[in-house]
């Protein structure tokens, strides 16, 4: 715990003070590291999450494929359907469009096994629709790829019928194409829109071209180390798209924010007369503790995810954690190197405006200076009225429902191969998204296994479960058997649960159940969700516990004080209840969704409310930490607690709103896409952190604070013993017109 005399205290400190004083070298580091990092992901490309991370009946059904040495096609459709109801498929030119479409697929080269309706009877009870079922050849993995010749086959046959017969196609293989491509169009959009978003704002927080590419630089070289250390960590934990689109976006914000912090203290002690090293000596002592205090309590929180067990949270709690962890060590180390070494020219590339708008300006907001002098005026009555709203915006959460998106949840009405999804699921009830029970027996052919299989087919019709048709594809070599079944309910996904579920408990036991040595486990998208969520529900509670706990840890060793430690998590719950509530009522029951450019979709993706939990979490403990930290500082400087609180709102106000005007409108720009679970993530992000930094930091945490008073820095004698992690304020020359001796003397907190 000692240091030499007049020497820097803790990490932030005396790394931003070797950098200062070897700043190319500082620099030159940061470049290798990156540079590494991106060579060293080239080199070992990056393994893919794949499917078997889930337990329960999905996962099984996928390992009793894999050991059977199954390779299950790319399976596709073509729905032929008369347009005005006027034929059937017992007319002439249905039949010959039929076989046009036979004729078509097979002439690509691309497909097997195509079965005509006439022969699978897959045509609908009115006799209005039939589907033409066949298989992409070669590996299912690379389907997506290879479907288009198939696709193109398909639309001439539609021009040669069009106004008479619908002739569409969708499948695995087509989907995936279609939502890979949706998918890219839309992290492409965000991309190109998040930087040039976060510089315009940046720009106008600073009114200087230099001093607002800086952050951007450092976030986006954060951002480059770790998709290249993203490779190396997926040999051990396979990584998702997902993981990465997450990576990015919480690697720009929170690269940002940190910058941005620093950079700011630094302008501000250069703005007070301190010359440029001890400027920068001030900003590392200061807001570069307050940097490593809030990175180290979002990776905590970050880590959270590895242990719900899932590979997909697994896989972005990693890419997450790792990208917080770069960007805050870039924040504390490159960034005052490339401080000193520019010096000045730091405020090159002024724009005039916005360079005399931030002058005028002062170090105070009035705005917040007003607002704040309200609240400590009736801090009961803040809290009460503010802290209701949340609560009462938190209320919808109650009654949250939680699923994988359907197609047509997803997309909506933007992807016509969303309006096919949505005809076979009317023609064919369950068609689109058909159940699969995968049969394994030690012989597929034994007579009571025979039986077995046709007694279940005939009751999950009879049972209400399915109305067919129920298909059974034989491989008598590997003695498994897979038995496709359209779930009553179609994308009604409750409906469809239901269906599946009496599957499971009802017509299985009685049937296939009843066979010794079978194993039947019941796959598909309706069952792979409900397993999600099952697996989810029991990971939600020791994720949320590891949080809490860790970050109150964190904080009460950051802070020394139980006060601060317990308000912060309650202040966190409370704003992430309230982004739960406000999304709830958004995506779920539709209310003000066209506000957003969405729609009621009856649920919330599975995965957004534990994901989100655990990055609101760790987001929100940037500003709770640097507001909170410059409060502790001017306590120490000999304020009392109310003017503490008054110096560490007001001087904060504007760096705290620059920084989430920049992640609101990064992740506003997520909530602007396509995909249903993505504009669900954005507006959630964007509300909770606006809230954060409004309602939460500048009205609630100054109201609980005025109301403790001196019991905000309260430590129990018998917590004394815990380690010292908060510092006391850095040694600082007194700056030009400075009287050293009119400074209130330091306390001890």
């Amino acid at each position: 715990m000692g240091r030499a005399e007049g020497g820097p205290r803790g990490f932030a400190a005396r790394a931003g003070g070797w950098s200062a004083r070897h700043r190319w070298a500082a620099v030159g580091i940061w470049v290798l590291f990156v540079v590494v990092s991106v060579l060293a992901g080239g080199a070992t490309g990056t393994e893919e999450l794949g499917n078997g991370q889930l337990r329960g009946e999905t996962t099984r059904a996928e390992q009793i494929v894999d050991e059977a040495g199954i390779v299950e096609p790319a399976g596709e459709n073509v729905l032929v359907q008369a347009e005005d109801g006027a034929l059937t498929s017992q007319d002439a030119a249905f039949r010959s469009a039929v076989d046009a479409v036979v004729t078509a697929v097979q002439g690509t080269g691309e497909v097997t096994a195509v079965v005509s309706p006439y022969d699978s009877g897959s045509i609908s009870r009115d006799g209005r629709s039939a589907l033409v079922a066949f298989d992409i050849k070669g590996d299912p993995e690379t389907a997506p790829d290879r479907v288009g010749t198939v696709l193109e086959a398909v639309a001439e046959v539609q021009k040669e019928h069009a106004g008479t017969l619908r002739i569409e196609e969708i499948g695995s293989a087509s989907m995936n194409r279609t939502f890979d491509e949706a998918f890219a169009d839309d992290f492409t959009q965000a991309e190109y829109s998040a930087v040039p978003v976060a510089l315009g704002i940046l720009l106008i927080a600073f009114g200087a071209l230099v001093a607002a590419l800086l952050p951007v630089v450092l976030a986006i070289t954060a951002i480059m180390a770790t998709m290249g250390l993203m490779g190396v960590v997926s040999q051990v934990q396979p990584m998702s798209d997902t993981a990465n689109s997450m990576m990015l976006l919480v690697g720009l914000a929170v690269g940002v924010d940190y910058c941005l912090f620093y950079l700011r203290r630094e302008r501000e002690e250069r703005a007070a007369g301190r010359d440029a090293r001890t400027a920068i000596l001030v900003a590392a002592a200061t807001s570069g503790r307050a940097v490593v205090v809030s990175g180290v309590t979002v990776c905590v929180a970050m880590a959270g995810m590895l242990f719900t067990g899932i590979g997909e949270f697994q896989s972005m709690g990693l890419a997450s954690l790792m990208v917080v962890a770069v960007a805050m060590v870039g924040s504390v180390t490159v960034l005052p190197a490339l401080l000193s070494l520019l010096g000045e020219r730091v405020e090159k590339g002024r724009v005039p405006f916005l360079a005399r708008l931030r002058k005028g300006a002062g170090g105070e907001s009035r705005f917040w200076t007003a607002v704040l002098g309200g609240v400590l005026r009736r801090p009961l009555l803040s809290l009460a009225v503010a802290g209701g709203a949340l609560v009462a915006l938190a209320l919808p959460a109650l009654g949250m429902k939680t699923q994988n998106l359907t197609l047509d949840q997803e997309f909506g009405d933007s992807l016509p191969i969303v309006a096919t999804y949505e005809r076979i699921n009317e023609a064919f009830p369950g068609g689109a998204d058909p159940a699969q029970v995968v049969v394994r027996a030690r012989d597929i052919d034994a007579q009571p296994v025979q039986r077995a299989i046709a007694a279940f087919r005939e009751q999950a019709v009879s049972s209400g479960a399915s109305e067919g048709p129920v298909e059974v594809v034989t491989d008598a070599g590997k003695d498994v058997a897979f038995i496709s079944v359209p779930l009553v309910g179609g994308s009604d996904q409750e409906r469809a649960e239901k269906s599946l579920l009496l599957l499971r408990d009802e017509v299985r036991p009685a049937t296939l159940g009843a066979v010794d040595g079978v194993e039947a486990p019941i796959t598909g998208q309706v069952a792979g969700s409900l397993d999600f969520n099952e697996q989810l529900t029991g990971a939600a509670l020791p994720v949320f516990a590891f949080v809490v706990v860790f970050a109150f840890v964190l904080m009460l060793l950051s802070f020394r004080s139980l006060a601060v430690a317990v308000t912060s998590i309650l202040l966190n719950l409370l704003s992430v209840g309230a982004a739960y509530g406000i999304l709830t009522a958004v995506f779920q029951h539709g209310w003000g969704a066209s506000l957003v450019g969405a729609e009621g979709v009856g649920a919330i993706v599975a995965w957004l409310p534990l994901f989100l939990f655990v990055i609101l979490f760790g987001l929100s403990m940037d500003y709770h930490v640097f507001v909170v930290s410059r409060i502790r500082e001017g306590r120490m400087q000999g304020r009392t607690t109310r003017e503490a609180i008054t110096h560490g709102v007001v001087t904060t106000a504007g760096v705290v709103t620059s920084a989430a005007v920049i992640m609101v409108a990064v992740f506003a720009i997520f909530g602007t896409l396509s995909m249903q679970s993505m504009k669900q993530m954005g507006v959630g992000l964007a509300v909770a952190v606006l809230i954060d930094a409004t309602v939460i930091r500048a009205v609630l945490l100054p109201a609980v604070m005025a109301l403790l008073g001196e019991a905000n820095w309260y430590l129990p004698a018998w917590l004394r013993w815990l380690p010292e992690l908060s510092h006391d304020a850095p040694d600082i020359p007194a700056a030009a017109g400075e009287t050293r001796g009119e400074e209130p003397a330091p306390v001890r907190i």
